[in-house]
């Protein structure tokens, strides 16, 4: 039997007074919009009387949404609680939006009585709700529970308060409702906007293809997406850029590399293409190969994220620093946009209950922890909140750093980007000189591939094929985490509770020396703002005038500006390292002298994500470990169940797995693709009568283990791998 969560309750002041803001944002979604609300109007049981009517609502993903029949039977599941006898239900109202063509459908039931549908525009308006507006619902709601899903570490469903969370395909027969419906609207999903890190939705980037991709992913149907993507390539070749990613995940791989070897001669310039073929070869280690392929790319699709990150990647493979980051430097940054929630008013009151079956000593992680303390230096380390392209764009700059070290870091930077004081020096040179020198594209000399800069600054350089697609960098939003936090003197500050006890200075780390972004030239300088070469410029390159030039200045030309973004990187990037250090140094000292080191559960918990974004694997999972063994923290647990997954522990995989279920469960959500996957890739690669065995042997209640068998027994309905063992 399917345990279904319990039914969260907020009580509004004003009955509707949810809906009534539900329609006013209408106009501001902007993507696929937020979960479907369900407004419900209840009375007391002993009289008729309205004046005593009250509105509760709570939001939900993952319920079939395509026919108001469906949407009526859902609300008709909430008329009967058998924790509140005093009151029943007698007007429903079911929202889910549209984002195809952004309506919000509805359907209101009178209990007993009548089911009415409509939908609502962005102006208020009603409309007629039609069937192919319910298929377009349809797919969207298909996507939203899939996008809305939380990933185990609770950060999604700690977001919004009440959201029940289901699983919208639960056997073949769903999935094909879901694929036929996809597959007809498939050439309108540029209409749903896409993934932060897109800056244009196209046809095969966007957030239908990211959801199919998704589900594929974690259902293992591969079969299925791979007969869905070939009917729609008949239709337009881009999308073999799709099925050859689906070959390479159904480990399909030499299908996949005639596919691309194909697709590419017919379409030589398609990004998407040459993206998924450079991605292939990166992580063949033939980075060599994958090289002049990330760089066409780039000529593709200059103004996209993807293709230069890409390509900066394929540089730090090859251990290229010195063009990673200039390629980094030259990467387009675009402002986040994070996913439509929805905007309710103030609630009368909150009613979050708990189901028997969810209930575990071991999992409650309560209200307690709301008042631990946190030291202020752990709580204001910006790179905790970057998202999209700033997100990305740090983990590629920690990733260099985990390899070559902060110091070599340094050294590589004041290479390559002009430091303040050889500005002020060039700009003092400039007004005493009457000639003014070329200047130098600062963005794409990373593209061709410059060789190092020399440790004295000399050494050729070659113009770029491609001019910088750096047109709008979301400067503002790093701007603001400027570095007031720093120390100025560059030493560490102390962060534990233990604060008055002295500590050694980590040596070798110093704060980075300021370089000079674009946007200082750009703004006002006396400097001429250096113009960006097209490709066969004639005035990039002029031999003679720098054999002219003095070494110093032969120097300054052969360096690049730092984007500000990038600079303020660099910032966050050393903020996190001095942290670390801070911790590592005086854990070290306490062990020495045999002393407990002490912290606060969150404080572990904030020091294992800070250790895992430095690429520090072994010191996350120990402060993992450390937060557990003082209260659950699905977050933690979630990073330590990444551990067990990369040793091959299947006890720990499943134990982990099972309490972040139940911890899921307790907050209304019954489904998580990321848990899904972990478990169907345990039973592909252990069989589900072992991996069923395990869960029944772990000591916890009963009523918790059927939770997780709620997910084994999914994989059987989809026929995974393993499965019928």
């Amino acid at each position: 039997m399917v345990v279904t969560p319990a039914v969260p309750e907020i009580f509004e002041d004003e009955i509707l007074s949810s809906v009534e803001a539900r329609s006013e944002t209408l106009a501001a979604l902007r993507e696929l919009g937020p979960p479907d609300l369900v407004h419900l109007v209840k009375q007391p049981v002993k009289t008729s009387s309205t004046n005593k009517q009250i509105g509760v609502y709570h939001h939900v993903t993952g319920i079939d949404a395509s026919s108001s029949a469906s949407l009526a039977a859902y609300i008709n599941t909430l008329t009967y609680n058998p924790s509140d006898k005093t009151q029943k239900v007698v007007q429903g109202l079911y929202c889910c939006y549209n984002a195809f063509s952004r309506l919000d459908m509805r359907v209101q039931v009178q209990i007993p009585g009548t089911v009415e549908s409509y939908c609502i525009d962005e102006r208020g308006d009603k409309r007629v709700a039609t069937e192919d507006l319910w298929l377009e619902t349809y797919l969207c709601s298909v996507l939203r529970a899939y996008s809305y899903a939380d990933d185990g570490t609770g950060d999604t469903i700690k977001k919004i308060v009440g959201v029940r969370r289901f699983n919208p395909i639960t056997s073949t027969e769903a999935e094909h409702k879901f694929l036929d419906a996809a597959e007809r609207l498939f050439f309108n999903g540029w209409q749903l906007g896409s993934d932060p890190e897109i800056q244009v939705p196209n046809l095969v980037s966007n957030h239908l293809t990211t959801g199919l991709l998704q589900y594929i992913h974690t259902t293992g149907r591969y079969a299925s997406g791979i007969n869905l993507f070939e009917k729609l390539r008949t239709r337009d070749p881009e999308i073999s850029s799709l099925l050859a990613r689906v070959y390479i995940q159904a480990d399909e791989e030499v299908k996949a590399v005639q596919l691309l070897h194909e697709a590419i001669q017919d379409l030589p310039m398609d990004y998407s293409l040459l993206d998924c073929q450079a991605d292939f070869c990166n992580k063949k280690k033939r980075g060599d190969l994958a090289l002049e392929i990330a760089k066409r790319s780039v000529v593709s699709a200059p103004s996209e994220f993807g293709t230069w990150a890409r390509l900066a990647e394929v540089y730090v493979s090859l251990e290229q620093w010195d063009l990673a980051l200039l390629t980094l430097n030259s990467c387009p940054m675009f402002t986040y946009q994070d996913k439509d929630a929805p905007r309710m008013p103030e609630p009368a009151r909150i009613h979050l209950p708990v189901m028997i079956e969810t209930v575990c000593d071991e999992i409650d992680d309560g209200a307690a922890h709301d008042a631990e303390q946190v030291h202020p230096q752990l709580r204001k380390l910006h790179a905790a909140g970057f998202k999209g392209t700033f997100l990305k764009a740090y983990m590629l700059l920690t990733e260099i750093t985990s390899k070559i070290g902060w110091d070599q870091l340094l050294r590589i930077r004041s290479q390559v980007f002009v430091m303040e004081e050889e500005y002020r020096h060039e700009k003092q040179t400039l007004h005493q000189s009457s000639g003014t020198p070329h200047s130098r594209n600062a963005s794409t000399t990373a593209f061709r591939g410059t060789p190092s800069p020399h440790a004295n600054g000399h050494g050729e350089s070659e113009e770029p094929e491609g001019e910088s697609a750096l047109e709008s960098g979301d400067e503002e939003t790093l701007a603001e985490q400027s570095t007031t936090n720093t120390s100025t003197t560059g030493k560490p500050e102390l962060l534990p509770s233990d604060a008055n006890k002295p500590i050694a200075h980590s040596p070798g780390l110093e704060k980075p020396d300021p370089t000079i972004a674009s946007s200082v030239v750009h703004a006002g300088s006396d400097d001429p703002a250096p113009h960006k070469p097209l490709p066969d410029d004639p005035t990039a390159e002029d031999p003679e005038a720098e054999d002219e030039q003095p070494p110093n200045q032969l120097q300054f030309r052969h360096k690049r500006l730092c984007e500000r973004w990038l600079d303020n990187l660099f910032m966050v990037l050393y903020e996190d390292l001095r942290v670390y250090t801070i911790w590592r140094t005086e854990m070290a000292q306490y062990r020495a002298q045999q002393l407990l080191y002490k912290k606060s559960a969150e404080e572990w918990e904030i020091l294992g994500e800070l250790a895992e974004r430095l690429h520090h694997r072994d010191e996350a999972v120990e402060a993992w470990q450390a937060c557990l063994s003082m209260r659950f923290s699905p977050k933690a647990l979630r990073g330590v169940l990444g551990l067990w997954e990369r040793e091959g522990d299947v006890r720990g995989i499943l134990g982990a797995v099972i309490r972040l279920v139940t911890w899921q469960y307790r907050w209304y959500s019954e489904f998580s693709p990321a848990l899904l996957y972990t478990v169907r890739r345990l039973i592909e690669e252990e069989g589900a009568v072992k991996v069923r065995s395990i869960i029944q042997g772990t000591s916890l209640p009963q009523n918790v283990l059927d939770l997780t068998h709620q997910y084994t027994q999914l994989c059987t309905a989809f026929r995974s791998s393993g499965s019928d063992g």
